[in-house]
């Protein structure tokens, strides 16, 4: 039996974190990671069509290194479920330091996200670039 293998990680967002982000510690707040990663799983739920996307669940994220200001954070993403109405999203978070270039894994997430129509209710969605995603 073969495999098919996973789907590639896509770069979504890269920031840099200024000054504004910080908390009374000198790093960045976790909720503005945690903005960036629902900004991630729109950006990729968009590849699988122009819908209106909405976040319907955010799992677990256990922060496992700050993120300091100056650093560069990025969001790659990667579907991994598609269902008929939604799609879960797997997001890794890397911060390049600033001084030092060294990559950290922040954190990694799942984001579920659904097409709605104008009235919010869940509508199907399909796309030919769906190709070695699990559809279920």
């Amino acid at each position: 039996m073969t495999t098919s293998p996973a789907p590639p990680l896509h770069d979504a967002l890269r920031v840099v974190m200024m000054p504004r982000d910080t908390n009374q510690y000198g790093t960045i707040f976790g909720g503005v990671v945690l903005s960036f990663i629902d900004q991630a799983a729109f950006i990729e739920a968009r590849r699988h069509g122009h819908h209106r996307w909405v976040t319907a669940s955010l799992d677990r994220v256990d922060f496992r290194a700050p993120v300091l200001v100056g650093d560069v954070v990025s969001f790659r993403t990667q579907s991994t479920r598609l269902g008929t109405s939604s799609i879960t999203v797997r997001i890794v978070v890397e911060s390049e330091r600033y001084l030092t270039q060294e990559i950290v894994l922040v954190t990694e997430a799942a984001v579920t996200m659904v097409a709605v129509d104008a009235e919010g209710r869940p509508i199907p969605f399909r796309s030919a670039s769906t190709v070695g995603i699990s559809a279920r």
